[in-house]
């Protein structure tokens, strides 16, 4: 986010049923073998060891992304679009379900914030910069 100069990964997920169908057989295979050397998930392996929190935003569901979940330690926030389809682009389907890059930013930096590591006013400044208002109705619920 060059706006408030926060430094991120971006990674894209293919499949997040299989990283949950890896992350069951890691965890059936810890529990079937006690004394023997954890397995660990391919997802956790991939962004176990990263500082800060992991932002998850996907045109589906959030329940979709969410299935992971158990498997990544630290902050995991997703977005997604739970509801009914009320536009007619992509773009502002992801607008109005809160899962574009301002509410990914957004996102991002109250998770931030909620560690400590900036402060909770900047998540203010990203809510005017961007235009969000925050007293919009939840889209789930419209």
């Amino acid at each position: 986010m060059k706006d408030f100069g926060v430094a991120s990964d971006i990674w894209s997920v293919t499949s997040f049923n299989e990283l949950r169908r890896d992350g069951l057989d890691c965890e059936r295979w810890n529990m079937l073998h006690p004394e023997a050397a954890p397995r660990v998930s391919y997802a956790e392996q991939c962004l176990g060891k990263r500082k800060g929190p992991v932002i998850a935003a996907t045109d589906y569901i959030k329940s979709y992304a969410d299935q992971i979940r158990a498997f990544l330690p630290g902050n995991y926030k997703v977005l997604g679009t739970d509801g009914f389809g009320r536009s007619d682009t992509r773009k502002k389907l992801r607008h109005f379900f809160e899962v574009d890059r301002y509410y990914i930013a957004v996102t991002a930096l109250k998770a931030l914030a909620d560690e400590g590591t900036v402060a909770m006013s900047e998540v203010s400044k990203a809510l005017k910069l961007y235009n969000i208002n925050p007293d919009k109705p939840n889209p789930t619920t419209v």
